[in-house]
């Protein structure tokens, strides 16, 4: 849902300020002005927020701005024409910063104030994506996938996998990349080159993901707007609309292309073996070294929609588990989630997406649902790869929340006591969560000297509004046709 706020920040003290004389003059890379929001409906009030320039390109003989709406989700950025730019308001300018070690140089910033996506070092703690047991991922040769329609020089699918949180920069230009200075110092050309030749997708967050190259995709019988960058050939972004193939996931540049290729896919369901069916709900469950075009697929077209994702060229140490819904077509996807083969942090999903179509009709739930029922089945104690996304942590907290009531109601009824311990051995959630989430719920009271757990009428009343919702969309354990896979330290070496 789009927020909307009734006033802009203003800016900052001593930031400089213009008034355009001429309509663009002044606009460059950096400036902030104020930009017209995209009416919803037909009869709301015009309204006008403050935006940053990313990018400047001319498109069908006209001057485009890309523009960062401040203080809003980067999904919002979008491209936009000189006749949403309100000129009558003062054009803020691109804050100057020193230049060199104590020097009296400055040069205006070219960092936006919100940088990409920051995610940890690649080469840091064993939990990131292509990290084997304690030691750092080696990323040797790379192997192009077979992208029709793209040039053969042009790897065309590149990998996606970690969860991570949008880091916002508190408005201060200039921060240095995650990945260490070296990073900021790629070019956006250079950077590009680099997506396309080498393995690791992250060189410079503040280069690539500012700008999404893709304005919409077409997905079985959706035209779906696109949130964020993701690397798909450089031809791809001249396209108005993207079109992919809902079964094998191949992306091609026309729609021609497209239904040549459905005269000759044969493909009906995700290439894996089929762990779940309950009613027109399936789980297929694919090895990423078995099947490794369909899951980098996968993985480019998760990017357009998740920001806070590394990309790589290594689907080897991850499953991936696709829920789709069936009809006499054929089981359409509705969303996936991936976990590592072997965690040692002890994580039971490293991420998980619900394309936008199906949003909001509890699919994002079920899936949650579908990983712990695997750790379960494996009897351990589960939790998903921190830190969560904005979306990530609301969808996650309100599947916990509803299951540690519906637990903690359970026992009240028949008088039993029980603890932090007793709650994620049946739930195999893990303490923490547990912990964060009674936190957030108010349940955790002191009483004679200990902590008892307490639910207020609101939190009760709340879950039984929850779960009335929700009483379609839950898990049947006894549908769950699965035997958990082990590894030799063969299979688990990705080096």
């Amino acid at each position: 849902m789009t927020q909307r706020f009734s006033a802009s920040p203003s800016p900052r003290p001593g930031t400089p300020t213009h008034r355009a004389s001429t309509p663009g003059a002044e606009v460059v890379v950096g400036c902030k002005v104020f930009v017209e929001v995209k009416k919803e409906k037909k009869d709301e009030t015009q309204e006008f927020r403050k935006a940053e320039i990313l990018s400047v390109r001319t498109h069908n003989e006209k001057t485009e701005y890309y523009v960062h709406f401040v203080e809003f989700n980067k999904r919002l950025d979008e491209w936009v024409g000189l006749e949403r730019i309100d000129f009558t308001k003062e054009i803020e300018r691109p804050a100057k910063k020193r230049n060199g070690k104590g020097g009296n140089q400055f040069r205006d910033s070219d960092t936006p104030s919100r940088v990409g996506s920051p995610l940890r070092e690649v080469t840091g703690r064993s939990s990131g994506v292509g990290s084997t047991v304690g030691q750092k991922r080696k990323i040797s040769a790379l192997e192009d996938t077979p992208t029709p329609n793209a040039k053969a020089t042009t790897p065309s699918t590149p990998l996606v996998e970690t969860t991570g949180e949008d880091y916002e920069d508190g408005g201060t230009p200039g921060n240095g990349t995650p990945l260490g200075p070296l990073a900021a110092t790629f070019s956006k050309e250079q950077e590009i080159e680099r997506l396309r030749t080498s393995g690791s997708m992250t060189q410079s967050h503040s280069e690539i993901s500012r700008v999404k190259n893709l304005e919409r995709i077409h997905f079985g019988e959706y035209d779906v707007d696109t949130w964020y960058f993701s690397p798909y050939p450089q031809e791809y972004s001249d396209a108005a609309v993207v079109y992919i193939c809902e079964f094998c996931l191949f992306h091609y540049i026309s729609e021609r292309q497209l239904r040549r290729h459905l005269q000759k896919c044969t493909v009906r369901h995700p290439p894996g073996n089929e762990i779940y069916r309950c009613d027109d709900i399936s789980f297929f469950e694919i090895d990423g070294n078995k099947q490794k075009t369909y899951c980098r697929n996968l993985c480019l077209l998760s990017k357009l929609f998740l920001d806070h994702k590394t990309l790589y060229y290594d689907v080897d140490p991850f499953l991936f588990y696709i829920m789709c819904q069936q009809d006499e077509f054929g089981c359409h996807m509705i969303g996936y989630f991936s976990k590592e083969k072997e965690s040692t942090e002890g994580y039971n999903l490293a991420c998980i997406l619900t394309l936008p179509q199906h949003q909001r009709k509890g699919f994002g739930r079920l899936l949650i649902a579908f990983s712990y029922e695997l750790s379960k089945k494996e009897g351990k104690v589960g939790s998903p790869e921190k830190p969560l996304s904005d979306l990530g942590l609301l969808s996650y907290r309100s599947y916990w929340t509803e299951v540690i009531v519906e637990l903690l109601l359970e026992t009240k009824e028949i008088n039993e006591d029980i603890t932090i311990e007793d709650i994620s051995a049946r739930t195999s959630i893990a303490t923490t969560d547990i912990l964060q989430t009674l936190q957030s719920l108010c349940a955790i009271k002191p009483y004679k000297g200990q902590q008892i757990l307490c639910l207020s009428d609101g939190v009760i009343a709340s879950y039984h509004k929850t779960k009335e919702k929700h009483k379609n969309r839950r898990i049947d354990e006894s549908c769950l046709q699965w035997t958990p896979p082990h590894f030799t330290s063969n299979q688990l070496r990705y080096i």
